[in-house]
Formats: C-alpha cells, sequence, structure tokens
C-alpha cells in the first residue's frame, strides 16, 4: 500500500505540491485505473468473498487459514477501490496529443534532455500514478520535470539532484500525434 493510500486527507494534493493540485493523468493512465478499478470490484473482489463465504461454513474461523487470508485481502482490495474511486474522482485527463505550444515543455511532453557528463536522457512527463522511471516516464512533480516544465530545445535549466545541482540542455520535444 502506497502512502497515498493510507492518506485520509482527501484535499491532499501530488506530494510537494499545495493541497487542492489537481491530479494530471494521461488517458491512458486514466484508462489503466478503470481497468484496475472494474478489475478489483468485478472480478477479483467476487472471487475473494465466495472464498470467505466458503471458508466461514467451515466452522472454527480462529484457524481457518482461508477464511483469514480472505478476510485480509478483502481489506486490501476495498481499500484499493475506496483510492482507485476517491483518485478517479479528482483527476484531470490531460490528452498530450492535443497540446498546441508543441515548442515548450508541458505535461505528456517526451523529451530528450542532456546532462553535464553528455549522456542523453529521454523522458516522458506523465500523471503521479503513472510514474515508472525503469520505463522513461516522470512524473510531473519530480525536480527533473518541474525544471524542464516550459522550457525549450536549446534551452539549460539547473536542477537539483541528490549529488548537487546539474544543468540539463533539452535537445529534443515530442508529443504524441493528434
Amino acid at each position: 500500500m502506497s502512502r497515498a493510500e493510507d492518506d485520509d486527507d482527501e484535499e491532499a494534493g501530488p506530494p510537494g505540491l499545495p493541497s487542492g493540485t489537481p491530479f494530471y493523468m494521461t488517458p491512458a493512465g486514466h484508462a489503466a485505473l478503470l481497468a484496475e478499478l472494474r478489475r478489483l470490484w468485478s472480478e477479483e473482489r467476487p472471487k475473494v468473498v465466495e472464498l470467505v463465504a466458503w471458508a466461514a461454513g467451515l466452522g472454527d474461523r480462529s484457524e481457518n487459514a482461508d477464511y483469514q487470508y480472505g478476510k485480509r485481502r478483502l481489506r486490501e482490495i476495498d481499500r484499493r477501490v475506496r483510492f482507485l474511486r476517491k483518485r478517479l474522482e479528482r483527476v484531470q485527463v490531460v490528452d498530450p496529443a492535443r497540446q498546441t505550444r508543441r515548442h515548450a515543455i508541458f505535461f505528456g511532453a517526451t523529451v530528450t534532455y542532456a546532462r553535464e557528463d553528455d549522456r542523453e536522457v529521454t523522458v516522458t512527463i506523465v500523471g503521479v500514478d503513472e510514474a515508472d522511471s525503469g520505463a522513461g516516464r516522470i512524473s510531473w512533480v519530480s525536480p527533473v520535470a518541474r525544471a524542464l516544465l516550459g522550457a525549450g530545445v536549446g534551452d539549460l535549466v539547473r536542477v537539483r539532484m541528490p549529488q548537487g545541482t546539474e544543468s540539463l540542455e533539452v535537445v529534443a520535444i515530442r508529443y504524441p500525434a493528434a
């Protein structure tokens, strides 16, 4: 369970930003959360409820591992379903293909930048729930994304990294085709 799932404050925004900040998400990320919610609610939860009902009918629940595991899994599913429903209520879907100002970096852009050691890195700026650094998708609230937002090709931006401040040069900006 993530810290965000355990947070009961409904007005909390993305980490590191003021309360009430929207949860931006790409259409693909939104579809993935909807699919997860549907799968949990319509497929996995009914199976676990059936297992719990069967296990409860066996008698002594205190030593019934199927019953205890099932109840625990049911609580996990219900917690995740609550989190997904709250998140989906507040999400703002932003389609990067509809971006008209393609000369600058905004949410949904795929950006190639050069680091000080001349290594080039390509990342796509996505929502908090979509971030996967191994796949090159970084959250729009990450330090690198926040430094890049608004910059154009050829711009130098400075970003504070754990090992110190680094300059990044924007090499290319791409958006999905409309």
